[in-house]
């Protein structure tokens, strides 16, 4: 055990000691009567590996996190003693420092042990301190703890001879360790979720299956496999194993054989398919944990009666268990409703309701029993676990089924004015423990009555097809239909789509008008005057002298206008050059002015001077030629002003763009950080974007309301708990990076720009590789190698996993770190590189590459899918968001082979998805929408994407056409009536005398045939400059001048369906 792997945490250490101190001066409470009067307590553990549970280990456990054999503890009134080997004391010498021991905890004093002289002279320092408390010292111990070993022994020695007046500690420390602290809760309800894991995942599915398949399995055996699936990751996952360890020797019982107490065993009887009781727990880093449930196998009505109330009895004493309660009265609740239901019930009810739990399994001094009259304290855990034995199965039909007991029990923590939490929070209730198992045996009142109906009567063909293959009827907890008329996958996809697309116009609408009523106040722009009075004004040599000045304070420059000195602000003039021309040098300043190209921001400045007259250029000249007496030469002010111009343009163009950056920047609150040295750590990260131009490593700190990254140079990065929209760990399986990656709501400044990503990792293994390198496939090196990348993946893992871990239980989950789910991925190109992309639970997501890729799925209004047309090999996918303001996503070039999947997870996450052939414009139908979104929803709103709804209003459009035209012999007249109607609104009014001819005409010609009223039809459209298709072009190129004219005539009332569908198209 050395101080380099294992580390005390000192809080704990000194706010458990206070406590123990607090409770030894303290003697109004009854189950510190003990401990009260004693004057040293003696804490002895010797090297007896055998031994589970017991108070001496336990007390070390609850101080030091950990268990140390050979080592004696001395609690004395005024001083702390401990003795141990020279790695134990090298590990306890963090709690030795003076600067620590705070009020009422006395100094700690350490004694490395001396195998020389078998520690006499350590041992004569004990007991001399003991002596000291007082002249007939009363010392406290564990009676009940037998330590052995050779360092034991040797205590023994020393200390029997010296007669001390014993008295028993068992029940005060007890008492003293029950209420757990906020850390130890966290241990518990982990350890709660591994033994709801190893029993739902593991122990109810093999159970289930050996059911199913009718095999004989011994309870013992299965007992063993439950051992061997606690030490493997799949059914223990996201936890170190070293940690884990069943708390008792799992107990099976079946077959009328029960014995309803946790120091039961499973016997070598084979597994009944009756009434199963199964118990098992798990202890995650020596804290305890247990649940109890009864499998009923085609249980009985009566049998069902009882186990339900069997839970109305749990939620009751649940209800009781409250702080401040006696523990006889939690169980006499029970006693009295087993009671007031059946007397006969009363002796086959357990005799107690549970017990204390915590780093030893069963607390025997606080039982839920009948005499316990100790209080419940808040904080408290408890194994609530109560059942019926030896209850008669009156239909049993086999020796085995007629006896049976009902089990059921959880770990629970006691609160202070709210029924008890259950921490296995694992399903109970009948239709989750029942199963029922269908045989050939069934009787044939049932099959009559599932006769009855057609559904029923193909499940009945499907049975008898299964006894004919196999002989007998086939056992299944789980008989499911597989028939035509089901609805495939697909109908099933559709049908959901269907509802969001019916949900998602009305709910964007509502969403927009709520916004439309909040006014959203534009940041007003800084004004670019340069002095707001007279007196700002400078009163230089230059300006008198009427020569350019820049003034740098107010980052003005003054020019001289027709004798006159104007200043204007740096912010007004666009750009300046300079130029030599013979004897002159020329200075030339161009201004912005209203039409030139300038950003939105910058055309503010004309808004409020629309009617202004504006200032384009100016040209100034002065002589290169020095007259005598002069310093220097005139052009020397322009030189000077052209270089000050340049300067002060520059750094106001700098402050711009930095302003500009923290627009939107959130002020954060101050980091509170940790004062000492346990809190969550990973040292050796990069960080992403880079604080300065180089990578930089450094560590990463959980503090008490955020993180800190501290790099190795002192640069400091602050993210806050509150900024974190997303927190993500993505490990290294598969990939050559391990990182945690952040997603934040409000940018934060760094780098001289703002991040809304930040993202911390290390990198596995080497991202390189040497292809000229000689490589065989038995090198000892590469495996060596091979192996050591593997050791350190495994490493990293764990590492991060803790981190996060640790960060969870202490943010109390506000912090929450989601892992992406690779095999759900799919490849595309978010950015310009084609990268996998990940969901999560909320998110669609890339964290390898750089920039990341970061779609929150609640922000998604639908997604829309373009190019899929099937002989493309990819399609496009777009994200469209509830914020329509916000600029659209998309991911270009996925797999076609990957559209369904991704059409499924988008159904499962209820986001709403259409496709289409083409690709759409997206920033014009966005600003069409933002423009005047009421009119975008009342002309139907996202309906437009949606292809097939299009093609279902077109074809019922089609119908309707040919409705419409259905002429008989009857209603000849009519049609033509109606045609004349019609054709009489498309001429204009100077034509209606021709038409009225041409109708009269093409009432007399019965003679022309097909082609001549086709030409017709289309020499009349080309008059009206309508639509002509390529075959009546063709046509018209061989026709004669006089059937255009004789067309012109006849075309408008030609009765022909052709020419009749041609004006309706037009």
């Amino acid at each position: 055990m050395a101080s380099k792997q294992f580390n005390i945490d000192k809080d704990a250490f000194f706010r458990r000691i206070r406590r123990l101190y607090s409770a030894w001066k303290q003697s109004s409470i009854e189950e510190y009567s003990n401990l009260h009067k004693c004057d040293a307590i003696v804490v002895v553990v010797g090297e007896d590996q055998d031994i589970v549970y017991s108070k001496s280990t336990a007390i070390q456990t609850w101080l030091f996190g950990y268990e140390m054999t050979d080592f004696v503890l001395v609690f004395c009134k005024k001083s702390i003693h401990i003795l141990a080997s020279k790695k134990k004391i090298d590990f306890l010498k963090n709690i030795e420092s003076s600067k620590e021991n705070e009020d009422n905890v006395p100094p700690v004093t350490l004694l490395v042990r001396d195998k020389s002289d078998k520690d006499a002279a350590n041992f004569e320092k004990l007991l001399s301190a003991i002596s000291k408390c007082s002249d007939d010292p009363v010392v406290g111990e564990f009676v009940k703890d037998k330590p052995s070993g050779d360092f034991a022994n040797e205590w023994k020695k020393r200390f029997e001879p010296k007669r001390f007046e014993i008295v028993d500690l068992s029940i005060a420390f007890a008492y003293l360790i029950a209420p757990k602290d906020d850390v130890e809760i966290n241990l518990i309800q982990k350890a709660s979720s591994l033994s709801c894991d190893l029993y739902s995942k593991y122990l109810v599915e093999e159970i289930t299956e050996i059911i199913d398949s009718d095999r004989k399995v011994r309870h013992i055996k299965l007992a063993d496999n439950v051992e061997q699936a606690s030490n493997n990751n799949k059914y223990m996952k996201n936890v170190d194993l070293s940690q884990v360890e069943l708390c008792y020797t799992t107990i099976i019982q079946s077959g009328g054989n029960y014995n309803l107490k946790f120091s039961a065993q499973s016997d070598k009887n084979n597994l009944h398919f009756g009434a199963i009781t199964c118990c098992l727990g798990v202890r995650y880093k020596q804290y305890c944990s247990n649940i109890v449930r009864t499998l009923l196998v085609n249980p009985t009505q009566e049998q069902k009666d009882l186990y339900e109330f069997l839970l109305t009895v749990q939620e009751a004493v649940l209800d009781k268990l409250r702080a401040g309660v006696r523990l006889c009265d939690v169980y006499q609740v029970a006693h009295d409703m087993v009671e007031k239901r059946d007397k006969k019930l009363v002796e086959k009810f357990t005799k107690n309701c549970g017990f204390a739990m915590g780093i030893e399994f069963r607390e025997g001094s606080l039982l839920l029993a009948p005499k316990s009259s100790s209080v419940a304290r808040n904080g408290m855990v408890f194994n609530v676990a109560l059942g019926l034995s030896n209850l008669e199965n009156k239909n049993a039909t086999e020796d085995e089924s007629k006896i049976y007991a009902l089990f059921i029990g959880d770990t629970v923590q006691v609160n202070e004015d709210k029924p008890a939490t259950i921490l296995t929070q694992n399903k109970k209730r009948l239709k989750n423990i029942a199963i029922i198992i269908r045989d050939d045996d069934s009787d044939d009142e049932e099959e009559e009555e599932v006769e009855k109906s057609k559904k029923s009567e193909r499940k009945n063909n499907v049975e008898e097809v299964m006894k004919d293959a196999y002989g007998r009827g086939r056992r299944t907890a789980l008989i499911e239909t597989k028939l035509r008329s089901e609805p495939t996958t697909e109908d099933k996809r559709k049908k959901h789509q269907k509802e969001l697309a019916n949900t998602l116009n009305e709910t964007a609408r509502a969403r927009l008008a709520q916004k439309a009523g909040n006014s959203v106040e534009e940041k007003a722009r800084k004004s670019n005057i340069s002095y707001k009075t007279q007196s700002q004004m400078p009163e230089e040599v230059e300006i008198g002298e009427l020569k350019i000045y820049v003034d740098k304070r107010y980052e003005t420059i003054i020019l001289p206008i027709f004798g006159i000195p104007v200043p204007f602000h740096i912010s007004t003039i666009k750009n300046i050059s300079q130029s030599i021309e013979g004897d002159y040098t020329y200075l030339r300043i161009n201004f912005f002015t209203p039409g030139t190209t300038i950003s939105k921001s910058e055309s503010a400045m004309f808004s409020n001077n629309a009617d202004s007259t504006f200032l384009k250029e100016l040209t100034y000249r002065s002589t290169n030629l020095k007259e005598a007496g002069e310093i220097s030469a005139p052009c020397s002010n322009l030189n000077t002003a052209f270089r000050l111009i340049k300067e002060v343009q520059k750094k106001f163009k700098t402050r711009e763009a930095e302003e500009r950056e923290k627009e939107g920047i959130v002020k954060q609150d101050s980091l509170v950080l940790v004062n000492n040295k346990t809190n969550p750590k990973l040292k050796d990260l990069y960080i992403r974007p880079n604080v300065t131009t180089k990578r930089i490593s450094g560590t990463l700190e959980a503090h008490v309301n955020g993180f800190r990254f501290t790099s190795i140079r002192g640069d400091k990065v602050d993210i806050m708990y509150n900024n974190l929209k997303h927190a993500f760990f993505q490990p290294c399986d598969r990939e050559m990076l391990i990182l945690l990656h952040f997603n934040l709501k409000n940018p934060i400044m760094f780098g001289k720009k703002k991040q809304t990503d930040v993202q911390f990792y290390t990198e596995v293994g080497e991202i390189t590789t040497d292809l000229g390198k000689h490589q065989h496939m038995h090198d000892r090196d590469d495996l060596a190698a091979e192996q050591a990348e593997r050791e350190m993946r495994q490493k990293l893992k764990l590492a991060f996993k803790s981190f996060c871990d640790k960060v969870e239980v202490m943010t109390k989950q506000v912090v929450e770190f989601d892992t992406p789910f690779r095999e759900l991925g799919f490849y595309g190109v978010p950015n310009r590189s084609n990268v996998l992309l990940q969901p999560t639970s909320g998110c669609l997501v890339n964290l390898t590459d750089w920039p990341p890729f970061v779609i929150s799925l609640e922000d998604v209004e639908l997604v829309h899918f373009e190019r899929v047309q099937f002989h493309l090999k990819n399609f496009d996918m777009v994200f469209v968001f509830k914020d329509y303001h916000r600029k659209i996503v998309m991911v270009t070039s996925i797999p076609m082979n990957m559209l369904d999947h991704v059409k499924e997870w988008l159904n499962s996450c209820d986001i709403r998805y259409t496709e289409g052939v083409q690709s759409l414009n997206w920033t014009k139908i966005m600003k069409t929408i933002t423009d005047a979104p009421e009119d975008f929803f009342e002309g139907g709103g996202w309906s437009f994407l949606d292809t097939n709804s299009g093609d279902e209003a077109e074809d019922e459009e089609d119908e309707e056409e040919d409705d419409a035209y259905n002429p008989t012999d009857s209603e000849g007249g009519e049609v033509e009536e109606s045609e004349s109607d019609f054709s009489e609104d498309e001429v204009s009014e100077d034509d209606e005398d021709d038409s009225e001819d041409a109708s009269l005409a093409s009432s007399e010609e019965s003679g022309k045939d097909w082609s001549e009223l086709e030409e017709e039809a289309a020499a009349a459209d080309r008059d009206r400059n309508d639509f002509v298709d390529d075959y009546t072009k063709k046509r018209s190129k061989h026709s004669d001048k006089g059937s255009m004219k004789r067309s012109h005539d006849h075309g408008h009332h030609s009765n022909h369906k052709n020419g009749i569908k041609k004006i309706r198209k037009h």
